[in-house]
């Protein structure tokens, strides 16, 4: 669309390109998107680590991050400081949209149906409960050593984590495949005018009032 100024929205942790496709509510008419991954293979705009975005990533650049199926692929001592980096790079009014895999139902999943049942179909193949919280086999068989995974997420783990990183409000919900969605905000976000843009879409959900988890 000509004559309007995109947002930026940074896609923390894409993979490869298509693989971390951003929700609908990211219009391709609104929304510039900058890929950012640690895998030069994956062939991002930027080559950083979550952990550290610095001299990569500018403070306050982004109006929004999302980051999908990324945040367990870190060590459990390196989720505060990777919150931090996407609360810097994010502007004051900014929110982050994070997601992944939830062990309370991948447990639920895995007592009921076992470790090596397929639980559901994804791009990469079937997933089981075992590559739920272990990373993908398939995936690390073939040479993706990164896509082991070394930590894992309640929602309220991810909440408590979120809030010890400088967000003050955290939305969550469930997702439909064994996993968790959060928006993150700072005391500054138009939480408003950001659940008109999910208005219409799946994670509208996500601003319904028993969503919200803070201080």
């Amino acid at each position: 669309m000509t004559g309007i100024n995109k947002k930026r929205v940074l896609n923390a942790g894409s993979g490869l390109s298509g693989h971390g496709r951003l929700p609908s509510p990211f219009s391709p008419d609104l929304w510039e998107e900058v890929r950012l991954d640690a895998d030069p293979a994956t062939a991002p705009d930027v080559v950083a680590s979550l952990v550290d975005m610095r001299g990569k990533i500018a403070d306050a650049s982004f109006d929004a991050i999302y980051s999908s199926h990324a945040i367990e692929h870190l060590y459990t001592h390196e989720v505060i400081p990777a919150l931090r980096e996407f609360r810097r790079v994010l502007k004051p009014e900014g929110f982050a949209l994070v997601t992944c895999p939830d062990l309370a139902a991948i447990a639920r999943q895995l007592l009921q149906h076992g470790a090596e049942t397929i639980a559901y179909h994804s791009p990469a193949g079937p997933i089981r409960p075992i590559d739920m919280l272990y990373g993908h086999a398939q995936s690390i068989a073939n040479g993706r050593a990164m896509m082991a995974h070394r930590t894992g997420f309640t929602a309220e783990r991810l909440a408590r984590v979120a809030l010890a990183s400088g967000f003050t409000e955290i939305r969550a919900t469930e997702g439909s495949c064994f996993d968790i969605w959060t928006a993150l905000t700072g005391p500054q976000a138009p939480v408003a005018a950001i659940a008109a843009m999910f208005e219409g879409s799946d994670l509208a959900r996500l601003f319904a009032p028993q969503a919200v988890q803070g201080p």
